[in-house]
């Protein structure tokens, strides 16, 4: 079993930066992608980013690309996620999940493995 916990989250104003990071621990799999969902109230599950196991490349939604940046630690078992320049519209909770297969998906259908969430809420 692998347990992903979030933390980082908080009340920022719009233009401030966040630093959310994910810690699995359990049977981890260094090889294997990490991702950041987000969810908004009352919206789907959308995909942020996402980062391979092996190789080191990362994945963006169009809405975070060049303001999001995701890296994972050495040891493959956290993932980080550096939020810069965030909007009101970034306002959700952000979730770390992990997928069983080598391949980067964007769907969160596709992950095996969820955190319980961390809040992101940025003021206007």
């Amino acid at each position: 079993q692998v347990q992903l916990v979030e933390s980082g989250g908080g009340l920022v104003q719009a233009g401030g930066s966040l630093r959310l990071s994910c810690t699995a621990s359990g049977r981890t799999y260094p090889s294997y992608p990490m991702a950041w969902f987000r969810q908004a109230p009352g919206k789907e599950r959308e995909f942020v980013t996402a980062f391979t196991g092996s190789g080191g490349t990362a994945y963006y939604a169009d809405s975070v690309k060049g303001r999001f940046t995701m890296s994972r630690g050495n040891a493959k078992n956290t993932a980080h996620l550096q939020m810069n320049s965030l909007k009101p519209e970034d306002t959700a909770i952000y979730y770390c999940a992990l997928r069983l297969y080598y391949s980067v998906g964007r769907r969160p259908e596709e992950y095996n493995y969820w955190g319980q969430g961390t809040q992101v809420t940025v003021s206007s």
